[in-house]
């Protein structure tokens, strides 16, 4: 335990430098709190819903609760019970404001040993525009808390001495695990860009902390669930088809999970263009050159949390046998941005060509991908409005509301990739307070209520030309 004795005892910083950090952060959230609204505009006033989300925005905890034994989420369960319901785009707002202010936190902590606030602007804009947190912002009802719990700690490292701050990461770690099981690699890398004086032996004592830290999440969430549901571990939905490993030949047996997921990673993070790809790739290898040039343990602090995270994703694909989806990479882009603008940082002490290059390819990323992002978050603008026209109509009707056909055959919904047709059930729910009745699902339902003789209001999926869309009684 002498190694963990250390992390926690770290190498303070003087005064003087965590007051430098606090006052960049502030005017570097603002940048990044105004980038974040106006790259989320297309989706801010409606936000679109991924239909698993609609329980936290309704506040029904029931709908939730099999989340507890089979994600362990029980920071997010606790979030459903709560007795106010704030309308969605209040939520979101909320969440891309913490999203916002926890990029601006890690640049400020990890650029806190130069002066130049143009650098720490950058590295936040450049960790905002991930494609992981744009993916995983569909869910922000129910992450709400966990990336409060997040941003919180990273806010905490650019005010707190690095072993207070240190010390606090187990609780953290446990917290945030509860939430989403990859947050915690977001909080080893707040520690890591958070130290100032890197060691070998400071960096082992630290990396022993978070892992003794993560274990202890697991076993806390495993005894949680067997006091509660009477099963010691979290055992994955049937849904999720997993074929979970017992030996070593199983887990080479998943091999071809760990490629999908891989693959996956990288036609997301490059938004389906194949050469941003390789050009990704391209600037991880230039930067840690850099950084290993000019700042090498610096460049060993940053690839061992990336590394150590890449392992914790390895062995869970590997031995749980499921596809990992992309928007649980997050940590993976932030500890990319964080080399490649520190390595721009450092060649920018000596002004020349590489450090035009640098800049130049950095600013060109984070540009690029704000617009990309702006772009992504309005291709769900013609599903809501069709929900929106669906949502009038049933306002206006009589009776209960049957919806005949396939919903995720609309050509809105195959635009936005509807995952369930319960999304549209949800959408109603959440516009007219009304419960809809889909009959490819519940066509008993439809049956009784059209049997009954009652005023009925029949929503069809019908396809006109190229178009599938929803046809009501009396015209589109």
């Amino acid at each position: 335990m002498t190694t963990v004795a250390t992390a926690l005892q770290g190498i303070a910083p003087h005064s003087r430098d965590r007051t430098a950090q606090a006052l960049r952060l502030w005017p570097v959230a603002a940048i990044t709190v105004a980038a974040v609204l106006v790259m989320s505009l297309p989706n801010l006033a409606d936000p679109f819903i991924r239909f698993d989300d609609y329980p936290a925005l309704l506040a029904q905890p029931e709908l939730f609760w099999g989340k507890t034994l089979h994600e362990g989420r029980w920071i997010n369960y606790l979030w459903h019970l709560r007795s106010v319901v704030t309308p969605a785009w209040m939520n979101f707002a909320v969440y891309q404001v913490l999203w916002a202010v926890l990029a601006a936190a890690l640049a400020a902590a990890a650029m806190g040993r130069d002066g130049r606030v143009w650098y720490a602007t950058v590295l936040a804009l450049f960790i905002l525009v991930a494609p992981p947190a744009t993916l995983i912002s569909l869910w922000f009802n129910t992450l709400i808390p966990g990336l409060g719990i997040v941003a919180l700690y990273a806010v905490l490292g650019c005010r707190l001495s690095i072993g207070t701050h240190r010390a606090l990461l187990p609780v953290f770690v446990i917290l945030s695990f509860w939430a989403y099981t990859t947050y915690p690699l977001i909080l080893l890398a707040v520690c890591l860009v958070r130290t100032e004086r890197h060691s070998l032996r400071d960096l082992i004592g630290l990396c022993v902390l978070f892992v003794v830290s993560f274990a202890a999440a697991i076993l806390l969430t495993y005894t949680l669930n067997w006091q509660v549901h009477g099963v010691f571990g979290v055992p994955l939905d049937d849904w999720r088809q997993a074929t979970p490993a017992a030996d070593l030949s199983g887990m080479i047996a998943n091999l071809p999970m760990l490629a999908e997921t891989l693959s996956f990673l990288m036609v997301k993070i490059s938004f389906m263009f194949t050469p941003a790809a390789y050009f990704h790739v391209a600037m991880l290898i230039g930067a840690t050159l850099v950084l290993i040039r000019h700042a090498p343990r610096e460049a060993l602090y940053l690839h061992a949390g990336l590394w150590l995270g890449m392992a914790l994703m390895v062995l869970q694909v590997l031995k749980r046998g499921v596809v990992a989806p992309s928007r649980s990479f997050l940590f993976v882009w932030i500890f990319y941005a964080v080399i490649v603008v520190r390595a721009a940082a450092l060649l920018g002490r000596t002004p020349g060509f590489a450090d035009r290059m640098a800049r130049n390819f950095t600013l060109l990323i984070v540009l690029s991908y704000m617009v990309h992002t702006f772009s992504l978050y309005t291709i769900y603008r013609p599903w809501q409005a069709e929900t929106r026209a669906m949502a009038r109509a049933i306002n206006a009707a009589e009776g209960p509301v049957l919806v005949y056909g396939d919903v995720t055959s609309l050509s809105t919904a195959k635009a936005v990739g509807l995952l369930s047709e319960r999304a549209l059930a949800f959408r109603m729910e959440q516009m007219t307070g009304q419960r809809i009745v889909l009959c490819q699902t519940a066509p008993d339902q439809c049956a009784k209520a059209e049997d009954s003789g009652a005023p009925v209001f029949r929503v069809e999926v019908a396809t006109t030309g190229a178009q599938t869309r929803l046809r009501y009684p009396h015209g589109d």
